[in-house]
């Protein structure tokens, strides 16, 4: 089995910070998005993996996977147009060839891993399996509709009047067919090949097409919110106290943190879950619950709380920022006494006074 993982897209609802990378390097507990998805793919026992890029982004990608030895995988690179995820595959079949593949989108996070959906998908020789998840929402996403025995019947996508809430998480799992069933649909509205379009095609076919529905968390970190909520999670259920760097006798720690070598904090008090990447330098600040701060980043005479701050970015004399997103080299700095709390997205390279 191999894997399919798109990286492409333009990240448009997370500019400016994708003008300067791809919106799966993003990273949520100091960890770029689509580290967690190759973590996936890698302990299913999947080594053979294709990465979709975009040709705006597709550098930074191969930046940060290269070879895929990290995880274990050997990586192949795609450049694909965003026409839709079914012209990605598409794209992709010289690499597929005739074995079955997980194809998964990199910036989505599941609370769980894929291991045993593929066992799944092979001991019940299926054509298809696609993860749901019951959402508030399914008018926003393709959606399911499944007979008694979990076979899927009939997939729409974006709804106006939902015929479940189950809604299709960005994990499928398809045999070779798959490619059949794409030869045979033509563009969406949009312009684009659905996916949902060639799974419906792999029904009419008379293919099995079968579902699971995840019980833990997703995440589509596709906007500034659903970063912080994804940096929140897995903060929450992944950071255990490690301290490699150093704290002065004047400062605190409390709760789960982990600060990696060669950090400095002075006379500061940090309430986790907290992750501090190398190298940091923090001093007479409070660093609150679910924050995230990259390596050679500077902390001076500020509180800040529900944050994801990114590499050498530094944050000075900021009485309460909270809720938001920075960028690589961002300086944000005060220039006045008045107590404000601070919402922000920032590009990289910004430079602020507030």
């Amino acid at each position: 089995m191999k894997a399919l993982i798109l990286s492409g897209g333009k990240g448009t609802r997370l500019r400016p910070l994708t003008f300067t990378t791809a919106k799966q390097l993003i990273p949520v507990a100091n960890k770029p998005i689509l580290g967690y998805v190759l973590d996936q793919t890698s302990q299913a026992g999947i080594e053979d993996t294709a990465i979709i890029i975009a040709h705006e982004t597709g550098e930074y990608v191969k930046d940060y996977v290269k070879d895929g030895s990290a995880w274990r995988i050997r990586v192949t690179y795609i450049p694909q147009e965003p026409l839709g995820l079914a012209h990605a595959v598409k794209t992709a079949k010289n690499f597929l060839k005739d074995e079955p593949f997980v194809m998964c989108l990199g910036d989505n996070l599941l609370g769980e891993g894929i291991k045993k959906l593929v066992e799944k998908f092979k001991k019940e020789k299926l054509d298809a399996l696609i993860l749901l998840k019951e959402v508030e929402n399914p008018t926003a996403f393709g959606v399911a509709v499944l007979d008694d025995k979990g076979n899927v019947v009939k997939l729409i996508e974006k709804p106006k009047q939902p015929p479940s809430n189950l809604a299709l998480v960005g994990v499928y799992i398809f045999s070779p067919r798959i490619h059949d069933a794409i030869d045979k649909i033509k563009p969406s509205w949009r312009n684009e090949l659905e996916i949902t379009d060639a799974i419906q095609e792999l029904i009419n076919m008379g293919c099995k097409v079968k579902s699971e529905i995840l019980k833990s968390w997703w995440l589509d970190t596709g906007k500034k919110d659903d970063i912080l909520t994804a940096n929140s999670i897995v903060l929450d259920e992944y950071v255990k106290n490690e301290i490699h760097g150093s704290l002065d006798k004047k400062s605190k720690v409390t709760g789960r943190v982990k600060i990696d070598i060669g950090t400095v904090v002075i006379n500061s008090i940090i309430r986790g879950p907290v992750v501090i990447g190398k190298n940091s330098h923090i001093e007479n600040s409070f660093i609150g619950p679910y924050t995230s701060i990259g390596d050679d980043t500077k902390i001076i005479d500020s509180s800040i709380e529900h944050c994801v701050i990114l590499n050498n970015a530094e944050v000075r004399e900021i009485e309460r920022l909270e809720d938001s997103l920075i960028g690589k080299e961002v300086k944000v700095s005060k220039n006045h006494n008045s107590h404000k709390a601070l919402r922000l997205m920032i590009g990289d390279y910004s430079e602020i006074e507030v």
